[in-house]
Formats: C-alpha cells, sequence, structure tokens
C-alpha cells in the first residue's frame, strides 16, 4: 500500500517503491535494518534496541526497554552510515519480488535475448531479471550469438553460485509442447491432447497427440493446413525435424505408429518385462531404424518399451551381409567383377597418360617448330637448278669461238664480192651446222650425263 506522500521522505519513498516494484513496507524495513547497522557501527551492541521511523517525516528514534537511547546528531550520521546498507537490501528485496514472480512462470514458454556467452554457459536477459542456459539445457545443432532473440523454456529455479539462479532451456520436451499450444488451438481449448513425448533437441522429435473430441482429427490439427502450423514450431526451433503421431491405446499400434515411415511392421510385445519384438522387412529395416538408431531409440522413449528390431532375414548385420552377397551376385551376372572394374580403372589411367609414340611425336613437332641452322638428315637442302655443273665448260667455249672464228676467216679468203655478202651461199652454211653439231657432239662427250649408259663416241 502506498504512503501518502505529504513529506519530501514521504514521496522519495513511493518513488523508491514504484521504481523496484516493491512494497513499502519492504523499504522501510531495509531503512530500519540500516539505521541499527550503523548504530552498532558507532556505538557498539545494539540488541534489545528498537527504532521508530515515521514515515511521513522521516525522522528516526531508538528506545530501549522505553528509554530513549537516540543519540545526538544520530539522524545525519545513520544516512551517510547506512546507504550502502539501505541499497543493498532494497536490491535483495527486488531480487526476491522478482524471482516470487517467476516462480509462477515454472514450466512456462517466455521470450528473451541473449545477453552473454561465458564459456559454456549462456546469459539470458528476460526483462526485469536474467536466466542461466547451461550446457545441458542448450540445443545441440543450435549456434547462440549476441542479441539473438529466442523463446525459452523456465525450467525452475535453483541455487547457484550468485544466489538463487532462473534456469532456461531450450532442449526441453515442455517447449516443444508449449509451442504447440501456441499455434494449435485445439491443444489450448482440450479438444486436442498432447499425450507424450520424445525429443532429441536440435535433431528429431515425435510427439503423440490424441483427440477428445469426435470428428477431430488430432494429426490434422497439429500439422495444420499446408503444414503451416508444424512448420513455425519447427522455424521456432531451427528446422528440428518432427513427428506427429496419433496416440493409440492398443501398445502393438502405437509401437506401429511410433516406428513411422517404416511400414508392414510385426509387433510382440510383453507386458511385464516392458519388451517389444518388431520384425520388418529387409527393405524397411534401414528405415525402421533411422540414422545411427535415431528412430528406434525415440520409438522407445515415446512408447516406453524397449524395442528390439530385426529383419525376416535376421539381424540387422545379417541382412546387411545377405544384401552384399546379393550385389555381389548381380555384378557377377552382369558380367561385372572387381578384376574387371580394376582393370577398366587402369585402362583410364592408362588413356589419360600419352603414350611415348605421341611423347616423340610431339618432341619432333616442338623441334620442327625452333629454327635450327643445321638441316637434318631427313631434310636435306637441294640446290637450285643454276647451281648445278654446267654442260659445256669454258674452255670447250674458247675452242667453239676459236673454230667459228677460223671459218669466217676462209671465207673471206676465198673472195667473195661484196654485193653477195647479204645472200650467203649455201654451202657454207651446212659447215657451220656441221661444225656446231661437231661442238655439241665434243661437249657431250667430254661432259656426260648421268643417264646415258655408254660413253658418246
Amino acid at each position: 500500500m502506498a504512503i501518502q506522500a505529504r513529506t519530501e521522505f514521504a514521496s522519495a519513498l513511493n518513488q523508491v517503491c514504484s521504481e523496484r516494484g516493491l512494497e513499502p513496507e519492504v523499504v522501510v524495513e531495509s531503512i530500519k535494518q540500516a539505521i541499527l547497522a550503523a548504530y552498532r557501527k558507532d556505538y557498539g551492541e545494539a540488541e534489545g534496541i528498537d527504532v521508530d521511523l515515521d514515515v511521513q517525516s522521516g525522522e528516526v528514534s531508538l528506545t530501549k526497554d522505553g528509554k530513549i537511547m537516540t543519540p545526538p546528531g544520530f539522524g545525519r550520521i545513520a544516512a551517510q552510515t547506512a546507504k550502502q546498507v539501505i541499497l543493498q537490501r532494497i536490491r535483495e528485496a527486488e531480487k526476491n519480488a522478482i524471482l516470487e514472480e517467476y516462480s509462477s512462470k515454472v514450466n512456462t514458454i517466455v521470450s528473451g535475448l541473449v545477453q552473454r556467452i561465458s564459456g559454456p554457459v549462456i546469459t539470458v536477459n528476460l526483462g526485469k531479471a536474467e536466466g542461466i542456459m547451461p550446457p545441458g539445457e542448450q540445443s545441440h545443432n543450435e549456434k547462440y550469438f549476441v542479441n539473438q532473440r529466442l523463446k525459452f523454456y523456465v525450467v525452475g529455479i535453483k541455487e547457484g553460485a550468485r544466489g538463487e539462479e532462473i534456469i532456461v532451456s531450450r532442449s526441453a520436451n515442455g517447449l516443444l509442447e508449449g509451442l504447440f499450444r501456441q499455434e494449435v488451438p485445439e491443444i489450448t481449448q482440450g479438444t486436442v491432447e498432447v499425450k507424450t513425448i520424445a525429443r532429441e533437441g536440435g535433431s528429431r522429435s515425435k510427439i503423440a497427440v490424441s483427440s477428445n473430441q469426435a470428428g477431430v482429427d488430432p494429426v490434422g490439427s497439429c500439422v495444420g493446413q499446408k503444414g503451416v502450423r508444424v512448420q513455425a514450431v519447427i522455424n521456432e526451433l531451427g528446422d528440428e525435424k518432427i513427428d506427429v503421431i496419433s496416440y493409440q491405446e492398443d501398445p502393438v499400434e502405437f509401437i506401429k505408429a511410433a516406428l513411422s515411415p517404416a511400414k508392414d511392421l510385426q509387433v510382440k510385445i510383453d507386458e511385464k518385462e516392458k519388451t517389444a519384438e518388431v520384425t520388418t522387412p529387409d527393405d524397411q529395416l534401414s528405415l525402421a531404424i533411422g540414422k545411427e538408431g535415431q528412430n528406434v531409440r525415440l520409438a522407445a522413449k515415446l512408447t516406453g518399451y524397449k524395442i528390439d528390431i530385426r529383419g525376416k532375414s535376421g539381424t540387422p548385420k545379417e541382412v546387411e551381409a545377405k544384401e552384399k552377397a546379393l550385389q555381389e551376385e548381380a555384378k557377377r551376372a552382369l558380367g561385372v567383377t572387381d578384376d574387371a572394374a580394376k582393370e577398366e580403372k587402369a585402362a583410364e589411367t592408362v588413356s589419360e597418360t600419352p603414350k611415348a609414340g605421341n611423347q616423340q611425336a610431339a618432341a619432333a613437332q616442338q623441334a620442327s617448330d625452333q629454327p635450327s641452322d643445321q638441316p637434318t638428315d631427313d631434310t636435306q637442302i637441294t640446290p637450285p637448278a643454276d647451281d648445278a655443273e654446267p654442260l659445256i665448260s669454258d674452255e670447250q667455249e674458247k675452242a667453239d669461238e676459236q673454230a667459228s672464228d677460223e671459218v669466217s676467216s676462209k671465207i673471206s679468203e676465198a673472195g667473195v664480192p661484196s654485193d653477195q655478202t647479204e645472200e650467203p651461199k649455201e654451202e657454207p652454211q651446212p659447215q657451220v651446222e656441221q661444225t656446231e653439231q661437231t661442238s655439241q657432239v665434243d661437249t657431250q662427250v667430254e661432259s656426260p650425263t648421268e643417264d646415258s649408259e655408254e660413253p658418246a663416241k
């Protein structure tokens, strides 16, 4: 109850109570304890001393057995000495009030902000208070960073190193159930009931639901139209896979539903031992077991039965060995063996490596591309026709010229008239031609060609 603010002290008292969310009686009691601590510090033992505090004026009086024990000037001294004690008491009272408030929120979902990451422990800002999320309550596949806003499940309030702490979780089953309550109105109204939950935080979960009203599909209500409702839950949990299963009173049918998506299962249960033997087709065995046995492990948590699963051909190892044998037999039937596969692989490796002949051709091509001063054996340079040895030597040419001069001199000595010089006689012409033919024959004798088999006569 607020104090009527007639004085400055009463107004300040009301302001502190409204800011801290405390009751005036709690603040007044904290001030009295601080005054006793100040008296004990300055004047010794304070047993049996009562403190009277006027909430309107702020006057303080100390009495013991009806006698006034207030030292002179104690009000001013006590205010200075008791300042820290008053603040500490108020903080403790505020913390207790917050803890009482959040004690009513245990097993509920609250929104918070990741405030600090101190090694494996994450501190979450919940508004008025701070929550602690230890490693055991964290989702394994989630990555947290500062100022990340998430929804947390309040596990409870426990005594920690710094007093009582609010413990929040992201891996508890209650978080999954609370999110479905927020997204599915039928669960909030009680039409659909969540029977049991099996969860591995951040990886996969199974939730069994049942309907309390005829005509209401529990699985369809949780999934929603086109999967809208369940997808909202998946997004909040960091893409965690969720299997929504219809709860069955018959344990055999419930185990079959829990092992979905595997089909055509045969189940034998023992009620006393709480065990179940499940036989699956060989092609459904791996699907029923799940990745690293996750599906059958969650089904065992969901149903409360210890499940022993095997294929029609035997245990999982035997089925695996049989599948390998069938694969090998199929390979042999198709003509594909390990040796053939090795040979094909070796052939591919050889085809990738250039052959020796190709290497030599490449080297020859590279050598031909580079300029060379000396000709190779394969490519000999043939001299042009002009540079070959002439058929008629220089001496023969001189002899022919002398013969022609002698013929000319003989003609001139014979006394040929000048008027007839323009028309030469027919007789000298054959001599000239004969001389030319003779010179040609002589020339051929001295320089015979390569194609002649016998020397010219």
